[in-house]
């Protein structure tokens, strides 16, 4: 029983000790012309403040599925708001009829999948996901 509980607790530290250090990217089709966005213009585009990547083009911003380990890091490390306050913004924004917010795109795969057939997506993924078909455009843990 002493084994089965040590190494319980050494898994958790090693998962936890992972899920800490997961580098996290925000991520464009291959076929977008924007090499590297700033934390500044992202948070624009993912709060409805902009519409636009610095090219010109539309951006159309997709978050993940509510409670998904990229949507909190994102949230905290680049929008820099926990969800219950973008809840309130975005009803805010949504009672006024002045935006609406991103639509949800379920996981990180399913996200990549979108943003690579669409050069005007913006969103964000776990690194590990990255292949030659999405542009990592901006880095984050």
């Amino acid at each position: 029983m002493r084994a089965v509980i040590l190494s319980s607790i050494v898994f958790y530290c090693l998962t936890a000790s992972y899920l800490a250090h997961a580098e996290h990217v925000v991520i464009v089709s291959a076929n977008n012309t924007n090499n590297s966005l700033d934390k500044n213009t992202i948070t624009r585009i993912f709060l409805g403040k902009a519409s636009s990547f610095p090219d010109g083009s539309q951006a159309i911003p997709l978050d993940q599925n509510e409670g998904s380990a990229s949507r909190e890091a994102f949230n905290d490390q680049v929008l820099e708001k926990s969800a219950s306050q973008l809840k309130a913004y975005w009803s805010r924004l949504i009672f006024t009829g002045k935006g609406t917010p991103p639509k949800e795109s379920g996981s990180d795969s399913d996200v990549k999948s979108l943003i690579a057939n669409n050069p005007n997506l913006l969103g964000y993924v776990d690194n590990s996901v990255v292949d030659d078909s999405v542009k990592v455009v901006y880095r984050f843990n």
